[in-house]
């Protein structure tokens, strides 16, 4: 018995849904679904009592008396003594019991669910498959670039025409080595064109697409191979294919490894590479394929995204081809993206595929419009990401906070060794640029007087920055997939480069609210997309409440996981966020905290941690990350990091303290060079302007119980590597808060804060 929702497979694609109520939701979760005999049949049994017995609720008894009634139905030919029969009937009048309606969530990969679909726009479009939607590309775009890469110094590309072609080959070769209806097809690597042919071959050829880390462990890609019954695995190099092969007998359902990238090294058997691959399926016929392409609907699971686990295990989020299809269409529409057959959009591709940010905008979304993607170098986040920029020059550009603080932190190290003259004009420029672009921001992007003095500077200075980044042709750059601080918005805003913040996650399909030129506040981030609706459950007296969303974009649910997903879904189909947010009086969605993440003292005071830590950063630039601790504490505290250079080949950070920090180290009258030199307090100077920094964020704090008590820098910045921050640089504060336990216990061990006599904390 499983607890799920279910689906008819005959179910009309097209129906128009509501919001289902309570009720009714839980009966349409408890319908048995009929289906042949296979081995999926098998495991999904094995499966099914594991999940009976893990997952008891109230709803468990109700699913069982349906289910057992009406497989009573089905099995029993004969009619019960106690039951009045009918007459006989003509066989073509035969009473056939209505197969069972689908629900509006699922946690079996075979599984269908109800479409969220309205009444009008573009919730009522017609639902489509991966495949119609890329097979109508190729009839709109099919000579267009599709996919750009670099081989040495050679630029080669990919057209719509030929990238469909390559993807139902690679089909093709996935059905030949084996490849299982709804299992998946694990895709280790870097961005690049067998990356997208990989994941589109897999949904294609009826398996899932499942892109794993190239940071994960070999623990970690073993958990995520397994759960998704990996048939075949894709990796980009030796180094990737060291770790499968460390945990290949782990893997039961693993027939074959690939490799992309480079000559292999060793041969084994199930083991091949890209060109070897890609020949497998060159000359098969094409029936096989067209078969499982043609009965493939919208309301089927074709990807599964992997939570990146800063919570616990890694949660396999299950995404219909309509979740992909509809929220491309929705996205491209609500940012305006231009059509190819006017102009060519153009993105680079360079943030984790596994990620559901990068796939919707990378591949979805393009695909959508007709752009072209092209791929930047593996090295793009340790320095040459901007050298890719410069030479595609994107129409469109997506980049999370530590990219952007990044660039922020590069650009201010160059205007601190430029002349006099140079800072002055640029300081003038920054003022005048971030004076206008609010006043616009204020009437909502609404045509007004724009000063002499704007377009004098964006002729001495605004053009030279977007230039010097290559974003010259960028009318679109968009930050996401973590928080990010006002002072880094303010600055770009200030070089005439606004940041368009959006919001969503993985269970969304990536995007659920997007900021606009026309419709752009700072820190907010943004409006809905077309077709989807927010509602805020449990609201304060402020207006905070938990962000919920509903739409097409919500997701069928988390593979296997019953209890996870009743948890994110409530019984009207609703996605509960777990991010506390409110509307301003124009509809704007701002993101004020995260359930999960609140501090609740020892006191009872509930306290949202980003605000304080980005004020912090803020008040003292020298640190580059910050954490606030204190749950169930009695007052809080803080660790801290400070701006450090980075290993270009590893990523780890280094000892060796940014240029920027030096000089801010400089002018505090410190001659620190090294992160050693200040961590743990052995630096007065150091020390006395942090808790300057903090007493000012202090005396801004709404009570007593939001003030920092104490705190310490320690000895390495937090790090992809070191294990502090997740593929997407966001915080992982349970990892935080287990690897720094020692630091944290001193904290509460001594009475007496940690206050230098000449800055004591002001009392309030």
């Amino acid at each position: 018995m499983q607890l799920i929702a279910c689906e008819s497979p005959s179910v009309s694609e097209a129906e128009v849904m509501e919001p289902a109520r309570a009720a009714g939701f839980l009966q349409s979760s408890c319908a048995a679904e009929q289906r042949s005999a296979s081995l999926d049949d098998i495991d999904a049994a094995n499966e099914s009592s594991e999940e009976e017995s893990t997952g008891e609720r109230e709803e468990v008894g109700a699913c069982k008396e349906a289910a057992s009634s009406t497989t009573a139905t089905e099995v029993s030919a004969e009619p019960s003594p106690d039951t009045q029969t009918a007459p006989p009937q003509r066989p073509s009048s035969l009473c056939v019991a209505p197969a069972p309606e689908p629900g509006l969530w699922t946690t079996r990969g075979d599984a269908e669910v109800r479409l969220r679909m309205g009444d009008s726009g573009l919730a009522a479009e017609t639902p489509l498959t991966v495949d119609q939607m890329f097979r109508s590309a190729v009839e709109r775009f099919g000579g267009r670039t599709a996919l750009g890469w670099k081989e040495g110094d050679q630029l080669k590309t990919l057209n719509y025409k030929d990238y469909y072609q390559a993807c139902r080959s690679a089909a093709k070769s996935f059905l030949k080595l084996g490849l299982q209806r709804y299992h998946g097809v694990g895709i280790l690597g870097f961005n690049s064109v067998e990356w997208f042919i990989s994941d589109i071959g897999a949904i294609l050829a009826g398996g899932f697409a499942v892109g794993i880390y190239t940071t994960n462990s070999p623990e970690a890609c073993q958990y995520v191979a397994e759960n998704c019954k990996a048939n075949i695995i894709v990796v980009e190099n030796h180094k990737q294919l060291q770790k499968i092969l460390q945990v290949e007998d782990k893997l039961p359902h693993l027939k074959a490894i690939i490799q992309y990238k480079d000559a292999l090294k060793e041969k084994r058997p199930n083991l091949y590479s890209w060109a070897e691959f890609m020949e497998l399926g060159r000359d098969e016929p094409d029936a096989a394929l067209d078969e499982v392409v043609s009965s493939q609907k919208p309301n089927q699971c074709c990807t599964l995204i992997y939570t990146s686990g800063t919570t616990g295990q890694p949660k396999g989020v299950m995404l219909s081809h309509d979740n992909l299809t509809w929220t491309a269409l929705s996205t491209s529409r609500h940012v305006r993206l231009t059509d190819a057959t006017e102009s060519q959009e153009v993105v680079v591709s360079y943030l984790p595929l596994s990620h559901v940010a990068a796939q919707m905008v990378d591949i979805w979304v393009t695909m959508r419009v007709g752009g072209a993607t092209y791929f930047a170098q593996p090295d793009a986040l340790k320095g040459s990401l901007v050298n890719t920029l410069k030479e595609v020059r994107p129409t469109a550009f997506m980049g999370v906070p530590r990219v952007w603080e990044k660039m922020q932190e590069k650009m201010k190290s160059v205007g601190a060794k430029s002349s006099t003259v140079r800072r002055k004009v640029a300081a003038w420029a920054k003022d005048v640029g971030l004076q206008t672009n609010l006043n616009k921001m204020s009437q909502n992007g609404a045509a007004n007087h724009t000063p002499l003095s704007y377009h004098i500077a964006k002729k001495l200075v605004f053009k030279k920055v977007r230039k010097a980044l290559g974003l010259d042709r960028c009318t679109r750059c968009y930050t996401g997939a973590a928080p990010i601080t006002k002072d880094t918005l303010e600055f770009f805003l200030s070089l005439d480069v606004p940041l368009y913040e959006l919001y969503g996650m993985s269970e969304s399909t990536g995007p659920h609210t997007i900021s606009l030129p026309d419709a752009y506040k700072l820190t907010s981030c943004g409006v809905e997309l077309p077709g989807c609706r927010t509602k805020l459950h449990n609201k304060d007296e402020e207006g905070n409440g938990e962000i919920c969303f509903w739409g097409r974009h919500v997701f069928m649910g988390y593979l296997n996981m019953p209890e996870k997903t009743e948890e994110a879904l409530d019984a009207e189909g609703w996605l509960h966020s777990g991010d506390l947010g409110k509307h301003d009086h124009q509809g704007f969605l701002f993101i004020t905290g995260r359930i999960k993440e609140l501090i609740i003292t020892a006191g009872g005071e509930n306290i949202p941690p980003v605000p304080i830590e980005d004020a912090v950063k803020e008040a003292v630039p020298l640190i580059s990350n910050a954490m606030l601790v204190g749950d169930k504490r009695k007052f809080l505290t803080m660790l801290l990091t400070v701006k450090c250079q980075v290993n270009p080949d590893s990523g780890e950070p280094l000892d060796e303290l940014s240029p920027e920090a030096v000089e801010l180290c400089r002018k505090l009258g410190s001659s620190a060079t090294r992160v050693s030199d200040v961590a743990g307090g052995r630096d007065r100077a150091v020390n006395a302007a942090i808790q300057e920094g903090i007493n000012r964020v202090n005396e801004r704090a709404t009570s007593n119980a939001q003030r920092i008590q104490k705190w310490v820098i320690l000895d390495r910045d937090f790090s992809i590597s070191g294990g502090e921050l997740g593929p997407t640089m966001k915080l992982k504060r349970p990892v935080v808060l287990k690897m720094y336990g020692e630091q944290i216990d001193n904290f509460y061990r001594e009475l007496a804060t940690p206050t230098t006599p000449d800055n004591p904390l002001p009392p309030k």
